[in-house]
């Protein structure tokens, strides 16, 4: 069943295709007016807009304009008793879908003009469908790992998948909390629905709001159309809230609205929108930490954090190393083409004793860039192919020695070594000089006489 928008001053006309339309199953309005139908386009939404091009207070030309600016998907077809091909042509240019002339044919042919509207809709819904499937076997494809950490995940998002329940995700920037929040959604019930995430942090506060609740023309300066937030957008999916640590506390009570009375209202806006979504919530900060801090309030960290998934960092789970860099050798390896296959000894040597402070995102970086670099013929992926953040990492966490037949420059090549020990320190130290020098064992003046001259 579509909903479907007749506008037209002829009442006659009016009559005739609601009955049309009826009869197929179809719910039809009709409006003799283009000022009504603009404030019903405003306020409602129709898979099918029917609106007669000469029209007394509102031309059927500034009807499809008004409805494109409005952001309606609705398919538009204008009809006229009185043909002309500027105005045929004007509004195809305008995105209107099909210019039929009224005959005494014209019951027919408008049927079968919205029926080919529909299934063109239906098509293209299906494939928003398949590219959401995908996208599910994309998620769960990519939550790689052998540890007992990544496999109690796993077990989690099987468990609460089925569930309504918020769900707050927790870790390190760059573990993968995104992918988690995914293969949650694709593995539930809202799977045919959009999974929509927006970043907290990247944000002001008033743009935040806009863009999560959505606002009516005029609401703002600027806001020269209506918009529906990104919250009505997910309703019948998944809401990914990622950074939720970066919200402000009014930002926090408006949300907690939302999530208690399923209920959003645009700015500018007097009724309520029922929605019907599920959220996910993600941060890199210790949010009972705020809470005692009062940075974050204590009702929406308990709404929010129903059920509490900890992403651990890499290097607390090194069993999820190799098959990770393997994963992303195989990914990289088939976009650009290259015939690398596997890692040198040493290459899988250097990334298991790597600490990685980026983590997951800083693996597939490396990979990235060794694929990229690598140029033998031979398949495998070197040690020297990987950023030279990690090339003086080998066996046990001791150097490796490598020689190439033209020599090597000694001063440089400590030096190197030198740079690299002083940037792990500080950052096992969080930043702390004096505790990144207690972790080379040396003197905090020994410290910044050798990271002067690296330039840490």
């Amino acid at each position: 069943m579509a909903r479907i928008l007749v506008v037209d001053d002829e009442r006659s006309i009016c009559q005739l295709l609601e009955i049309t339309f009826r009869k197929s199953g179809h719910l039809a309005e009709t409006v003799t007016s283009g000022t009504v139908a603009r404030k019903k386009i405003e306020s409602q939404v129709y898979d099918v807009i029917i609106a007669d091009i000469r029209m007394p207070d509102l031309t059927g030309i500034e009807l499809l304009q008004h409805a494109r600016a409005t952001h309606s998907t609705a398919a538009f077809i204008l009809i006229t008793a009185v043909p002309s091909m500027p105005s045929a042509v004007e509004a195809l240019n305008l995105g209107a879908y099909r210019y039929v002339i009224k005959t005494d044919k014209l019951v027919d042919e408008i049927k079968l003009v919205v029926n080919h509207a529909l299934e063109e809709m239906a098509l293209h819904e299906e494939n928003a469908r398949l590219r959401r499937e995908m996208l599910r076997v994309f998620a769960q494809e990519n939550i790689v790992g052998r540890s007992e950490k990544i496999s109690a995940i796993l077990e989690m998002v099987r468990s609460v998948a089925p569930t309504n329940s918020t769900v707050l995700i927790t870790g390190e920037s760059g573990t993968g909390k995104e992918l988690v929040a995914r293969a949650i959604h694709e593995a539930s019930h809202r799977r045919d629905k959009a999974f929509v995430s927006i970043n907290c942090g990247a944000f002001p506060e008033t743009l935040l709001e806009s863009e999560l609740f959505g606002y009516f023309k005029g609401a703002f300066t600027g806001a020269d159309s209506n918009r529906k937030g990104i919250i009505e957008s997910a309703s019948g999916g998944t809401l990914f809230l990622d950074e939720i640590g970066e919200t402000s506390p009014g930002m926090q009570v408006k949300l907690l609205r939302v999530l208690q009375e399923r209920m959003v209202r645009p700015l500018g806006g007097t009724q309520d929108i029922p929605v019907d979504v599920r959220l996910i919530a993600s941060t890199n900060r210790d949010l009972k930490a705020m809470v005692a801090e009062n940075q974050f309030r204590e009702d929406f960290f308990y709404r929010v954090s129903v059920i509490p998934i900890h992403v651990a960092p890499l290097r607390e789970r090194r069993d999820d190393i190799e098959p990770l860099a393997r994963h992303f050798l195989k990914k990289y390896a088939l976009e650009m083409g290259k015939p690398a296959k596997d890692f040198d000894p040493l290459a899988l040597s250097a990334l298991m004793q790597y600490p990685w402070p980026g983590n997951v995102r800083e693996l597939e970086n490396a990979v990235e860039h060794a694929v990229a670099v690598s140029g033998g013929h031979d398949g495998l992926v070197r040690l020297e192919y990987l950023p030279a953040a990690i090339h003086g990492i080998g066996p046990e966490g001791g150097v490796v020695v490598e020689i190439p037949r033209e020599g090597v420059d000694f001063e440089s090549k400590m030096a190197e070594v030198e740079k690299r020990y002083l940037v792990e320190a500080l950052n096992l130290a969080g930043g702390v000089r004096r505790r990144a020098a207690d972790l080379l064992h040396m003197s905090y003046r020994s410290f910044r006489h050798y990271a002067k001259k690296h330039g840490v």
